[in-house]
């Protein structure tokens, strides 16, 4: 095939936009085929196998916390996968810390959300606001850097935030709404999957940003050792639950009296933006292609329907102009120094390095986990959490 013939999946909607995309002799590609191993295993499995693992995971909270005031943290934007995560969490008796990660790009319709969500749960909410200044400058210094994911600062930083309250409030597990049935496909040359790698950012920030990031939780690959050893987990329901788009929209509606978002992650007016406007106009990525693709495989939608979804915008077009016209307010620049770093040629994160795997011989590895072992946690690792 020529590197420039266009070509579709005949079963999902994934195609040559990405370069990572292959057709066997049917015409169906390797993303579908990807797909159908990893359901095998996890959402395809007896409903029987995986209902037990999903109560067996609800026992192990309820037993940790016993006696605790909150027995896990989850963190909630008022997008459809955490604020499902909170009507199980309250279903079933779990007692949550809710965090919100506040990076000042919240919709109204998300503030609203989330509101609901509080009031009819009565969970205790926490909400962790980053320092404005510092996270524009690291949002810009990711625009200008030309990388594909500008939204590792706010994907790392809400992990970090999470982390960090889980440490210092003695909570043992971390909800997760990963959602294979709507997220399983996306491309790697359509995003950064390394989010959490440190070094990256810190390069980019490094070369690109004018100010100190000083007052940022981190989550390099120390700190992800670090909470590791002191006993947190991260805790996956989604691949064990039952989880249609349509009825989890609908029980949501009904619980919560909740506002649906036209797209997936639109709770927040820059993911609305940099989905709908960057990635289409700058690297030629409609991340719609991977959501509505995963929900094809996982038989939620048809092709038809995907395809005919596909012929409209993102979201309508005014929309998206007030949306620009209010990030550059936000971020203080103008419309020219925009469209200049607009029409950069794409460049890749490696070019900016990544967290070197920690070596258990070197001298500094030995250093730190005698400091672990004999200061920070003189009574054992497992003993701070559990």
């Amino acid at each position: 095939m020529n590197s420039t013939e266009y070509k579709q999946c005949v079963k999902c909607v994934m195609d040559t936009t990405t370069t990572l995309i292959k057709f066997d002799e049917e015409g169906i590609c390797n993303f579908c085929h990807d797909y159908d191993k990893l359901a095998s295993k996890t959402v395809n499995r007896p409903k029987e196998e995986r209902y037990k693992d999903f109560e067996l995971s609800i026992h192990e909270i309820k037993k940790w916390g016993v006696g605790k005031k909150y027995d896990c943290i989850l963190g909630l934007s008022g997008g459809l996968d955490s604020s499902y995560m909170a009507l199980i969490a309250k279903e079933y008796g779990l007692r949550p810390l809710l965090v919100h990660f506040d990076n000042g790009w919240n919709s109204e319709v998300a503030i609203k959300n989330i509101e609901n969500i509080v009031n009819k749960t009565g969970f205790d909410l926490y909400t962790y606001v980053i320092n404005w200044e510092e996270f524009k400058d690291l949002q810009i210094a990711y625009f200008k850097a030309s990388v594909i994911d500008i939204e590792v600062p706010t994907d790392q930083l809400i992990f970090a935030s999470l982390y960090k309250i889980a440490y210092e409030r003695n909570i043992k597990y971390i909800l997760s709404g990963n959602n294979i049935r709507t997220e399983a496909i996306l491309p790697a040359d359509w995003c950064f999957p390394n989010k959490l790698d440190y070094t990256n950012l810190y390069n980019i920030h490094q070369k690109y940003g004018k100010s100190k990031l000083e007052n940022f939780p981190k989550l390099g690959i120390i700190q992800r050792n670090s909470y590791y050893l002191s006993g947190i987990r991260q805790v996956a329901f989604f691949d064990k639950y039952d989880f249609n788009v349509n009825d989890v929209k609908s029980k949501l509606v009904k619980e919560f009296n909740y506002q649906t978002y036209p797209c997936k992650h639109y709770e927040s007016v820059f993911t609305r933006f940099y989905q709908g406007y960057i990635l289409p106009k700058k690297f030629n990525v409609d991340k719609r292609k991977a959501h509505l693709s995963s929900m094809i495989c996982s038989m939620q939608i048809s092709r038809s329907e995907a395809l005919q979804e596909l012929k409209n915008p993102p979201y309508p077009e005014s929309e998206q102009m007030e949306d620009k016209a209010y990030v550059l307010k936000k971020w203080e620049m103008s419309e020219k120094e925009f469209e200049d770093i607009m029409h950069l040629k794409p460049v890749d994160h490696k070019v900016f390095g990544f967290d070197k795997p920690i070596n258990q011989t070197d001298f500094i590895y030995k250093l730190y986990m005698f400091y672990l072992y004999k200061i920070a946690f003189p009574f054992g690792i497992k003993k701070r959490i559990l």
